[in-house]
């Protein structure tokens, strides 16, 4: 991702601690634990105070996808799932409290945010900790036949520069996809609640994006994953639906709603 031109190690390195013959690895990172509300519960968070990859806090977006995940619990239960951008690792926790989903966090390649989330994990009764994986966009991903068969994520288009790498990445975890088993995807009818009928396709992503960045920018992510060959479409409360094109399915909605 963009980074800070200045790192957290340079707001609290102690000058007379300093060896001229050794290099000091000791960040003395701080952190804030807030309570957070969501859906049904209240998890207790410890968030950095200030992060130069931005995993420091939880983003209004996250709340927001998390009720709609609720409502919408039949496409995500009995799927295995991966989380991009999982900053704190607040939203896969909550999902494995409320729903027991098999889900992976995954972030930058960074070892802080790795600690942090099994922190999070730990102080909300997540043991063992969820699985991570680090994985910077862009760069080749640790496992060579992903197989997770869904795939969400929430804010995570802050970073225009960052697109390309991203869509990289996310090309690679759906076109890349190998069923880890033949364990059969509960198929999803009509969603009485919306309206809509959709079948959940295998792979698929589900994006919440809620911060404003400007059309011509958002547009911008959605027409690099076209060029890449998939297709998105809007499904409402702006959450995003995206998969390879060869194997979509009808759904309601456009990019554009």
């Amino acid at each position: 991702m963009d980074i800070a031109l200045f790192s957290p190690s340079s707001l609290f390195a102690d000058a007379e601690e300093v060896s001229v013959d050794e290099e000091v690895t000791d960040v003395h990172q701080s952190f804030v634990e807030r309570r957070h509300q969501f859906p049904g519960m209240e998890l207790l968070i410890r968030e950095f105070s200030f992060h130069q990859l931005n995993a420091n806090l939880l983003w209004p977006g996250t709340f927001a996808f998390a009720e709609w995940l609720v409502q919408h619990h039949s496409w995500i239960e009995g799927r295995r799932c991966l989380e991009l951008g999982s900053g704190t690792g607040a939203l896969a926790i909550f999902l494995k409290k409320s729903f027991n989903l098999d889900i992976t966090t995954s972030d930058y390649d960074d070892q802080e945010i790795e600690e942090n989330i099994a922190h999070n994990c730990q102080a909300n009764g997540i043991t063992p900790v969820l699985p991570h994986v680090k994985h910077s966009w862009g760069e080749t991903f640790p496992s060579a036949e992903p197989d997770w068969d869904l795939i969400i994520a929430s804010d995570i288009l802050l970073y225009v520069k960052q697109y390309p790498n991203l869509i990289k990445s996310l090309s690679f975890l759906l076109k890349s996809y190998k069923p880890e088993d033949d364990k059969a995807i509960p198929s999803v009818g009509n969603d009485q609640s919306s309206g809509m009928c959709m079948g959940l396709a295998v792979p698929a992503f589900l994006m919440s994006w809620r911060r404003r960045i400007g059309k011509e920018d958002e547009s911008l992510f959605f027409t690099g994953c076209e060029n890449a060959g998939l297709e998105v479409k809007h499904i409402g409360s702006r959450v995003y639906f995206i998969k390879p094109r060869e194997n979509m399915v009808a759904t309601t909605g456009s990019i554009d709603d």
